[in-house]
């Protein structure tokens, strides 16, 4: 008898943590389609307002950096103040609601300061949702609950790119295509502050806490940081790839977003099947999906439309493995005490590493497409050496 209660106390859990994925993942769907239907126009909408590449290549770095920076103070503040919702719904205001005001930019580096408030937004609220996460995704599995939520994520980003080609279509002008992202920024956050009184305490659902024999972060971890900074160094932000896109006219404009939603597409869809070799295979998954996402920079920068548009689908797979491994990876890698601080460690190197790799990829642009081709390319292939000495590392 006591078998079978407990049986179906542990089926509760299980069902209540894919709940709670399912429904921060409805989150990120509708926040998705905000911020990611932006980005996936703010390459040409820089441009048409006087950004030259090298400055396009900053201010996506120079956002990145901001964020993932905040990211660890966001992530030190959750593990001391145990508010995780608190960061979050300050975290995905700010992260939404910068973005319909893009409307109302004169000027490159006005548009730029709200692109980095949007990021400052994305860094607050990152940490400790992933901490609530990690807790959910150790009931159904790290990778395969990270990339569920990936994929819904990914959904979002889709629809957002599709809804502003649209828009662009009918209206012809930027403006309107961000004042529209408003009504999806409003859904994301009623959606939000729903899931905090439905699930307060999101920690209930880890019942099982691993046991762990270090106090802090593992070797292990540092290793693993270390090809996060060659994957981050190597890997073009989209704003450069739509710059490159307009810049040469290799496609239409208002098919720039079509490329990105086949991007995410891919990226969803990658994130699901990574995220269920990761629980099978640990670090194999993840050294097979940077393997392959490596090679979209020649594609992307060297080919024509076809190969273009394959290179897009390469690097959506990139994005999958990055947003679903790499943080089902952190969860398996800390202690749930120290849980917000490691995804905060990480996010700051991987911001600073993402910065510098993008700046220096806009301004090998303007130098030289085989050097920053090469560059791209030799980064993220560096990352399998790292991973490859802990391929076998299994908590």
């Amino acid at each position: 008898m006591l078998k079978i209660k407990f049986k179906l106390s542990k089926d509760m859990v299980k069902d209540n943590a894919l709940k709670f994925i399912v429904l921060l993942g409805f989150v990120s769907l509708l926040g998705d389609m905000t911020y990611e239907g932006a980005r996936s126009i703010t390459g040409p909408y820089l441009s048409l307002l006087g950004a030259s590449a090298a400055a396009v290549g900053f201010v996506s770095g120079f956002g990145e950096l901001v964020g993932y920076s905040l990211r660890f103070a966001s992530g030190y503040l959750a593990d001391k103040s145990r508010q995780y919702w608190a960061l979050t719904i300050i975290g995905y205001a700010v992260n939404l609601l910068a973005v319909p005001l893009l409307a109302l930019a004169g000027n490159w580096p006005m548009a730029a300061l709200l692109l980095i408030a949007e990021r400052m937004g994305k860094a607050i609220r990152t940490p400790p949702r992933d901490v609530m996460l990690s807790h959910a995704t150790s009931q159904v599995g790290r990778g395969w609950g990270f990339g569920l939520h990936e994929a819904m994520d990914q959904i979002g980003a889709i629809l957002g790119p599709l809804i502003v080609a649209i828009i662009l279509y009918v209206y012809g002008n930027y403006q309107t295509g961000f004042a529209f992202l408003l009504l999806p920024a409003i859904l994301a956050l009623a959606v939000l502050v729903t899931s905090k009184f439905l699930y307060p305490h999101p920690h209930h659902l880890e019942v099982q806490v691993p046991k762990l024999k270090t106090k802090g972060l593992m070797r292990v971890y540092w290793i693993y940081i270390v090809a996060v900074v060659f994957i981050a160094l190597g890997f073009a932000d989209f704003p450069l790839v739509a710059y490159h896109f307009q810049k040469v006219q290799l496609v239409a404009p208002v098919m720039i977003p079509i490329f990105y939603s086949v991007a995410m597409g891919v990226d969803a869809l990658a994130a699901l099947l990574f995220g269920r070799l990761f629980d099978k295979m640990g670090m194999w998954a993840l050294i097979m999906a940077v393997t392959c996402s490596a090679f979209f920079a020649p594609m992307v920068f060297w080919g024509d439309f076809n190969l273009a548009l394959l290179g897009m689908a390469l690097w959506g797979v990139g994005m999958g493995a990055q947003e679903s491994i790499m943080r089902a990876a952190v969860a398996e890698m800390s202690p749930v005490r120290v849980r917000g601080s490691a995804y905060g460690v990480f996010s700051i190197i991987y911001g600073f590493s993402w910065f510098a790799g993008s700046f220096i990829l806009g301004l090998l642009y303007d130098f030289s497409f085989t050097a920053m081709v090469m560059f791209s390319l030799g980064a993220q292939l560096l990352s399998v050496m790292p991973l490859f000495v802990i391929r076998n590392y299994r908590p």
